[in-house]
């Protein structure tokens, strides 16, 4: 649960919500081939459940009544990795804070593969 406090008490939502939010705001962007496990507790889950996780390559921390988000993607071979990780960035902040009104603070995107077309 992300749990947020402000002057009307305190906001929970799942991490599954944030992590769908974010992983679908982030695999739109042009050039994202994919999402990849940030972690071996997300593969594990994902063999055994035998289908993708929700938070495949997604991870929302929160403190000081903000986020930090951090995405491990696969890019598409040949396009420009600081234009993919600039466009994730601006989609995912607009996409979080218009979703839920939380500040996101920090967007980390890692990009871990890359993909042939």
């Amino acid at each position: 649960m992300i749990k947020i406090e402000n002057h009307l008490g305190t906001i929970e939502i799942s991490q599954e919500y944030f992590a769908k939010l974010v992983g679908y705001a982030a695999q739109e962007c042009f050039g994202v081939a994919g999402m990849v496990f940030s972690n071996p507790s997300q593969g594990i889950r994902s063999v055994l459940s035998r289908k993708d996780v929700a938070d495949k390559g997604v991870r929302v921390r929160s403190g000081n009544n903000c986020l930090a988000i951090d995405l491990h993607i696969a890019v598409t071979y040949g396009v420009n990795i600081s234009a993919i990780v600039k466009s994730i960035v601006n989609k995912v902040r607009y996409t979080v804070e218009e979703a839920t009104g939380f500040e996101v603070a920090k967007v980390n995107v890692f990009v871990d593969d890359m993909k042939a077309q």
